[in-house]
């Protein structure tokens, strides 16, 4: 998609006030964030209330530029991987267990963090369910309500949310969004490749032929040397 002669546009929509980026002469990346009904952001239509759209506008520039750094940059060490997965005790003593890594709902629920449409307000329960059910698929039963409340409470105690006080609005944090992108990009890239070279129907990509033919031929050589003979 992106070479000469193609200027690539990546543009997002809340309300009416769409956020449009795009190459400026080959050269640069350029976005631009339009405000065309300032009480689409809790904003009074006064030219004294001027002042506060710049600061606004500027802090979705940043955070969509913080998700874009993210996208390239997901990689997770070890015990923050084993946060997302094991229980969390609230300071008031309430449990909740961790993300079930491959189960449906879960994948489901962390791709609809990471769209975009979430970036100019965050995210309430109301916008997130039919995002989670969209990805869940149309064979599958949509979550519940309390289903819901309950991954979004999973999600805050982990670290993925942040709740917007005294709003029901979320935000997706920094370590969110490194989270669902390196789990979403796993299941996505990762399992079907290695699923399909585990299926003998299937041909296997070139590079997956290649290193297992390597590996059969250091087992054969080991068993030549140990003077064993292959299992039927």
């Amino acid at each position: 998609m992106i070479q000469e002669g193609v200027a690539p546009s990546l543009p997002v929509a809340y309300k009416r006030c769409p956020v449009k980026q795009y190459s400026q002469e080959g050269r640069a990346r350029r976005t631009e964030t339009t405000i065309n009904d300032p009480t689409d952001l809790r904003v009074r239509q006064d030219i004294a209330r001027l002042a506060y759209l710049p600061p606004i506008g500027r802090q979705v520039h940043r955070r969509r530029r913080d998700v874009q750094r993210v996208s390239q940059d997901c990689t997770r060490s070890q015990p923050s991987g084993q946060r997302v997965v094991q229980p969390t005790v609230a300071d008031d003593g309430q449990r909740a267990p961790g993300l079930r890594l491959g189960a449906i709902g879960v994948l489901a629920l962390l791709a609809a963090l990471i769209v975009f449409v979430h970036l100019p307000s965050g995210l309430t329960h109301r916008a997130l369910r039919p995002r989670v059910a969209g990805y869940r698929g149309a064979d599958r039963p949509a979550s519940t309500t309390g289903q819901m409340t309950y991954d979004r409470r999973r999600l805050r105690r982990t670290g993925l949310l942040w709740r917007v006080p005294p709003t029901p609005r979320y935000l997706v944090t920094p370590y969110g969004y490194k989270v669902a992108l390196l789990l979403t990009k796993r299941n996505a890239r990762v399992f079907p490749t290695t699923f399909a070279a585990t299926d003998p129907t299937e041909p296997l990509p070139p590079p997956l032929a290649e290193a297992f033919a390597a590996v059969d031929r250091q087992i054969a050589a080991i068993l030549e040397e140990a003077k064993l003979d292959q299992a039927a």
